[in-house]
């Protein structure tokens, strides 16, 4: 993480750092050290390298002493730090402008990065300094070291930057960590010593608790001294600093808004990305900006981050499974290769003197292929580690950031690290984590040939013939059922020559019979949606190319749930429906009946839930039951051959196929009822209940197919759906059907 913690400029870790246009950081001597002032003359340039957008400046011949005071600023405010307006805040370019400028850096930082010279003041800098800031234009811009970008400064200078009080914290927190490691035991046998516990203040010897009791007792002449902790950094508990310790979590000063130094930030504009005050938003400033509140975006934009940190952490766990795998290669390649010299030497001492000048250039052959082979792998085990190091920096520093309680600094670079990490995940292209070499030496030797033939000897290349796939690898760790789906993935065994063209599922009835297709493609993860609940599958896969079909997979066997969950389903319910806390409430805004089904279907099993009625006025009829999914959906359910259903109102309930009633019976609704209804699909019924009494025996018989959870209401009447329940175990007796 270190390398996401030093300025680009100098090196050395952060002092100060301001946040620069393009999102990334300088230390702020640094970026007066890279701050430049354009001579008057270069605001002449043609049109073209001017930015999309501006006008050349007019065509009045400049005052010589423009371009001297600009060097003079340079040379005296800009280099020494000082105050100069034109060395402490910026300005950004339009988004229609470039966005980037150029100079003709001279020196460089100690690592690498190009630093401006300091420019010498020319006869007169002195007085053009002096002269009033209208006496002639100066343009001062800022080049960020890293990406090239250039923007202008303004009157502000360098103090319009916005402070990375985040990036100071995690400096501070970094220096305190590794001062704290540096402080060890100075009597220590051991190798290395152990970290020291207390700092005689009178000896001024650092010692481990061990080494105290037995260097250093509390009695004689050493009960006097005093044993104090060891000394920490500045700011650290118990350290030599007056910070007070104050850490990221507490003590530190809530940031101030840059324009009212007296408001805290309340409040975040999206359109300027920027933390704002309620003063701000006052002014007018962000009128027709998009405000949002500050606490609302830093949890969003901190779980993006993570989000965003989970796919690098993922590809992060396979490269150093691949280095593991790269490591194994070279003891293989080092070993296949000595075993194809020893066969070569021996094959060639055979063939006695004819055969010992050409034996010579077939050991060479062989030991290039064999450096060949190790240059490739070490390339790619040094270009790897380049990329873990670097995204493993990465991803401590946004933990690092993660961590912070600063939402407004968060946000000022929440965005740039997201976009890093999106690139950093980007990076790991498909292929990156394959060996690109093999541990096999394709070389053979036909020691078949006369003798005459002995000055024509030379390697053979093995081809290898296709073959069929080798078993693939079910990832267990991935595999996982949710209500009634399930989910596989499985992928090919390391180092795996054959080529690969697709994969076949199969998945049993669930009731341990034959097994059937259910995915033919060629990607290693899918879903089975429909399956029945409480129920276990089993499940295989094989993979195929254009020799055959490969062997079966390891069977696994995944358990669906034994209770349903589930919703009313927005996409197949009537328009008029309205549905609201997540989808477990329904209402209808006409006085129309119109019919709303779940997301679930039911084909077997025993299957029970509930409908509790929330608001219930002038008496409506709402029904309730299973259907079809080609249900007519705007009348009441049951009217049609499509539906099973009781419909209910505030004395008596009756049910309902094809629009014929039957079963009247005594019980109605009122707001705060309870509807439950039982799908038994074993005994092919359907029964009712309201308030845990039974409605009359089991409403329909012979219910036989596939079955989705239904419901019709109007206006007048409110729902909400409960489902994962347990089949009720006893229920009140039924009350008998009204003749």
């Amino acid at each position: 993480m270190e390398e996401e913690l030093k300025c680009p400029v100098c090196g050395s870790l952060f002092r100060e750092p301001i946040i620069l246009p393009c999102s990334h950081n300088v230390c702020l001597p640094c970026a007066r050290t890279i701050a430049v002032q354009t001579p008057e003359s270069e605001q002449h340039l043609p049109p073209l390298l001017h930015p999309r957008g501006t006008a050349p400046p007019a065509a009045a011949a400049p005052g010589p002493g423009a371009a001297a005071g600009s060097a003079a600023c340079l040379d005296s405010e800009c280099a020494a730090g000082g105050g100069g307006d034109h060395a402490d805040k910026l300005s950004l370019h339009s988004e229609t402008d470039s966005g980037y400028g150029s100079y003709t850096p001279s020196l460089k930082s100690p690592n690498g990065v190009r630093v401006l010279p300091l420019v010498p003041a020319p006869p007169g800098a002195a007085a053009a300094a002096a002269a009033p800031r209208g006496a002639g234009p100066t343009s001062s811009s800022l080049t960020c070291p890293q990406c090239h970008r250039s923007a202008s400064l303004d009157q502000r200078g360098l103090r319009g930057f916005q402070r990375n009080r985040l990036l100071e914290a995690i400096v501070q927190r970094y220096q305190q960590g590794r001062a704290a490691a540096a402080a060890k035991c100075q009597l220590c046998d051991r190798s290395p010593p152990e970290p020291a516990a207390v700092l005689c203040e009178q000896c001024e010897v650092l010692y481990c608790a061990a080494c105290q009791l037995r260097c250093h007792p509390a009695r004689g002449p050493f009960a006097k001294h005093r044993l104090v902790p060891p000394p920490g950094p500045p700011g650290a508990p118990g350290g030599g600093g007056d910070g007070g310790g104050k850490g990221a979590g507490g003590g530190r000063k809530l940031p101030t808004c840059a324009e009212h130094d007296l408001e805290n930030y309340s409040m975040y504009c999206v359109s300027c990305r920027s933390p704002v005050c309620y003063q701000c938003l006052e002014e007018g400033k962000h009128g027709k900006h998009d405000v949002k509140a500050l606490g609302a975006m830093w949890k969003q934009h901190k779980a993006q981050l993570s989000q965003a940190l989970n796919g690098v952490s993922d590809k992060a766990k396979e490269a150093k499974e691949f280095l593991v795998q790269l490591k194994n290669l070279l003891q293989q390649i080092q070993e296949n290769g000595l075993d194809y010299e020893a066969c070569l030497v021996a094959q060639c001492d055979a063939l006695v003197d004819a055969l010992t000048r050409q034996k010579a250039k077939l050991l060479t052959k062989v030991t290039k292929e064999r450096e060949h082979k190790l240059k490739v792998v070490w390339d790619q085990i040094n270009h790897c580690t380049l990329k873990l190091r670097q995204s493993t920096g990465l991803m401590e520093y946004c933990l690092e950031v993660i961590k912070e309680n600063d939402p407004s600094g968060f946000l000022q670079i929440s965005d740039a690290l997201i976009k890093r990490v999106q690139v950093s995940q980007e990076q790991w292209v498909k292929g990156a984590l394959e060996p690109k070499v093999s541990a096999e030496f394709d070389l053979t030797l036909d020691s078949e040939p006369l003798l005459q033939s002995i000055h024509q000897l030379d390697f053979i290349q093995m081809k290898f013939s296709v073959t069929v796939p080798p078993v693939p690898l079910l990832q267990l760790e991935k595999c996982c059922t949710r209500n009634n789906s399930v989910t596989l993935a499985w992928r090919m065994p390391p180092l795996s020559h054959n080529p690969v063209e697709g994969y076949i599922l199969e998945l049993d009835d669930g009731d341990g019979g034959q097994f059937r297709e259910v995915y033919v493609g060629k990607e290693t993860l899918c879903t089975i949606d429909g399956l029945h609940f409480n129920s276990t599958y089993n499940a295989r896969v094989k993979a195929f190319n254009s020799s055959g079909v490969g062997p079966y997979s390891k069977t696994v066997i995944l358990q669906t749930s034994d209770v349903a969950w589930f919703t009313f389903d927005p996409s197949s319910a009537h328009r008029d429906i309205v549905l609201s806390n997540d989808n477990q409430t329904a209402t209808c805004n006409s006085y129309d009946d119109r019919v709303v089904l779940g997301t679930a279907a039911f084909s077997k099993g025993v299957h029970y839930w509930e409908l509790h009625v929330d608001r219930y006025d002038n008496h409506p009829d709402p029904a309730f039951g299973i259907a079809r999914i080609n249900v007519v959906k705007d009348m009441m359910l049951g009217k049609d051959d499509k539906a099973w259903a009781m419909y209910v109102d505030n004395n008596r309930s009756w049910f309902m196929h094809c629009n014929s009633h039957t079963n009247r019976t005594e019980g109605g609704v009122s707001k705060g009822a309870t509807v439950g209804v039982l799908l038994d699909l074993n005994k092919h019924n359907l029964t009712f209940y309201i308030n845990g009494q039974q409605q009359g025996p089991p409403a329909f018989e012979n219910v036989e197919g596939v079955f989705m959870p239904a419901l019709s209401l109007n206006r007048n009447v409110q729902v909400t759906l409960h489902t994962g329940l347990e089949v009720p175990q006893c229920v009140k007796q039924p009350k008998l059907p009204n003749n």
